[in-house]
């Protein structure tokens, strides 16, 4: 029996770096030992494959090319950078100026040394430009029980289910719909719409009790302006003008330097009248 012959191999050539390497004959592509290229088997030699161009390559040929855009001019044509425009509000009937107006700055007293100073509005908080102490701008709106400590120079709004009691609440204006049981001290108005008695000091510049309203004071309450329209029960010292309106009951002393009793008004107690004050210096 005849030996079976051994399988046909070939020698090939590298077409890169000339090195030699043995393949089988029915191979038809390998990769050069020597340096690694990939070559095809054609006819029993060795021949290198076809590179493919890449990305790069073809954006070169491209620029090469006589009277072809360059590689910046075929993207998208870019836009120079703006800043976008502040929105503008919409305009404002000619009709409605007269009506709105913008938020005027807020007039605030120091707490430490009285110093008047003005405040940007809608602000949380400021300083004192005479001392620098701290000034509390915030609004408070009480809607139960609070027993905690007021002062600030914001608004106080008490809710008909809201009650401050316990502690003095210093404030700029101070509405009450609900109970009100702690000494105050107001640089604006003091309006009261419920009923009770104020156990505590009371000092303000308006005073005002709404009609329906029946509040007894047990401490004098010392205000520049007082305007009653509802029943009242103490002793007011006012430096102006007192004004009962109609079906206004007051029970108690009056101090003051003028008072006005509109028609259906009552007053049972006594009446002072105050002089106004003299210049120092100034003879009797």
């Amino acid at each position: 029996m005849a030996a079976r012959p051994a399988r046909h191999r070939l020698d090939l050539t590298c077409p890169l770096c000339g090195h030699v390497q043995s393949e089988p004959a029915l191979a038809v592509s390998s990769v050069c030992r020597g340096c690694g290229v990939n070559f095809k088997i054609e006819g029993g030699k060795a021949v290198a494959a076809p590179r493919q161009a890449s990305a790069f390559t073809r954006v070169r040929k491209v620029e090469e090319a006589e009277d072809a855009p360059t590689h910046l001019e075929l993207r998208a044509p870019s836009v120079p950078f703006q800043r976008p425009a502040a929105p503008v509000p919409p305009p404002v009937h000619p009709l409605l100026r007269w009506f709105v107006r913008p938020p005027k700055p807020r007039d605030v007293s120091c707490f430490e040394c009285g110093r008047q100073f003005t405040a940007a509005p809608g602000a949380q908080s400021s300083q004192c430009p005479a001392c620098g102490r701290y000034v509390s701008l915030r609004d408070y709106e009480i809607a139960e029980r609070w027993n905690g400590r007021i002062h600030t120079r914001g608004d106080v709004v008490i809710l008909k289910s809201g009650a401050l009691t316990g502690v003095p609440a210093c404030c700029h204006n101070l509405t009450a719909f609900g109970e009100l049981g702690a000494p105050v001290e107001c640089t604006g108005a003091l309006v009261l719409h419920g009923k009770g008695r104020i156990p505590g000091q009371v000092r303000c510049r308006t005073l005002r009790v709404e009609r329906g309203a029946k509040v007894e004071f047990a401490h004098t309450v010392h205000a520049e302006e007082v305007i009653l329209r509802g029943q009242v029960t103490g002793h007011l010292h006012c430096t102006g003008t007192v004004t009962l309106e109609k079906r206004a009951v007051l029970n108690g002393l009056i101090q003051a330097a003028r008072v006005v009793m509109n028609k259906g008004a009552r007053h049972n107690g006594s009446m002072e009248i105050l002089s106004p004050e003299r210049p120092a210096g100034e003879d009797g």
